[in-house]
């Protein structure tokens, strides 16, 4: 089946408020490892300063730097690219890499859970659920990385929460889940279940399930398939499927059957269209296109339209100088109709194997 409901007890009285809920910030580090772009680097900070000159009208942007040094040469590209605002907040932090998606903390609301509250209503406080890093079980240097989710918690004032299972520190990646905020969940298999990148020995279905149920508030999990090709993480949803609001879901689709994408993304449709939410009724699915394959030194790269950030008045969405580029930013249009719909060209970027939902951290606004 591909919907789980989970029985669990959500103990902590937990909720991960979906992207699309208010921010106080967004979380980011700036680039400066050149091994994730060889060859290519140099392009990849102007993007950055062209992401944060957008989130920073509207929101503040806690920018992680390596070294003094890292904050100077940051400092003078967002200033040539007319993104020095005020709203940058600057933490000399030492990183191995810079996809805070998945080496930072989660943010969590205690009290405001959408289900019945343990706590008083109306308080609500910020929580840093801190997942164990590393480094998508693939690379050796993250101990900087793993580090970073009790900084990030710390410096949000939030009270930072160790997520165990079974006496065990929990190895989770932010961008292997997508969630609506009202309890619901999308993963998939191939990411949590498969034993290649295995991120914890043992675990299995319902594991996971009471891991989200404990520490995100989540009440059921839909369990898509698998990811794309080129995808470094194996298997990360934020690439192919996204909640864009309480019952609707955008999934990637590629038409081409003889492209590699084609079966994989039709098993993941079929499973979003059987699925159903928590009042038994099903999802609205749409239909995003795939920007054509992108290989560089004959590698195919994770290049998706849905690797898009939701900030404050806007989405942020990778584009590629590809046709499918102006149907993908229409669609989003349309189903974010007050927000702005801002492309970044994300050609360079992408050889990371990351794009932009890979790259940030929403830390939700609490409201007492």
């Amino acid at each position: 089946m591909p919907t789980s409901r989970a029985s669990f007890d959500n103990s902590h009285n937990f909720r991960m408020p979906a992207e699309w809920e208010p921010h106080d910030a967004t979380w980011l580090a700036w680039p400066h490892f050149r091994g994730d772009w060889p060859g290519k680097f140099e392009p990849i900070p102007w993007v950055y300063a062209e992401i944060i000159r957008h989130i920073s009208r509207n929101e503040r942007v806690e920018l992680i730097v390596n070294n003094p040094a890292s904050e100077k040469s940051a400092r003078k590209t967002l200033k040539l690219a007319n993104a020095l605002h005020p709203n940058v907040h600057f933490r000399r932090w030492p990183t191995n890499r810079v996809w805070t998606r998945d080496s930072g903390c989660t943010f969590v609301i205690s009290g405001r859970t959408g289900v019945r509250a343990r706590q008083p209503e109306g308080t609500a406080s910020l929580q840093g659920i801190h997942w164990r890093f590393n480094a998508w079980a693939k690379y050796s240097n993250y101990r900087h990385d793993e580090r970073i989710g009790s900084l990030m918690a710390n410096a949000a004032h939030a009270t930072e929460v160790r997520a165990l299972h079974k006496g065990k520190p929990v190895v989770l990646e932010g961008g292997s889940i997508d969630i609506n905020g009202t309890g619901t969940l999308i993963t998939t298999e191939e990411c949590l279940l498969s034993n290649v990148q295995l991120r914890n020995r043992g675990f299995r279905r319902q594991d996971y399930e009471q891991i989200f149920a404990n520490y995100l508030g989540i009440q059921q999990v839909v369990w898509l398939d698998r990811g794309i090709a080129g995808d470094d993480t194996h298997g990360h949803v934020d690439d192919i499927t996204r909640f864009v609001a309480a019952k609707m879901i955008v999934t990637v689709v590629e038409p081409n059957r003889r492209d590699v994408n084609h079966q994989p993304l039709k098993e993941n449709l079929c499973r979003l269209k059987s699925a159903t939410d928590l009042d038994g009724k099903p999802f609205q699915v749409i239909e995003l296109p795939m920007p054509s394959a992108v290989t560089f030194e004959g590698r195919r790269l994770p290049a998706s339209y849905g690797n898009f950030y939701i900030a404050n008045k806007a989405v942020l969405v990778p584009v590629f100088n590809d046709p499918n580029d102006r149907i993908a930013l229409n669609i989003l249009a349309d189903l974010f109709p007050n927000r702005a719909i801002i492309p970044i060209y994300s050609g360079d970027l992408i050889w990371g194997f990351g794009a932009l939902h890979c790259m940030t951290q929403q830390q939700p606004a609490v409201r007492a």
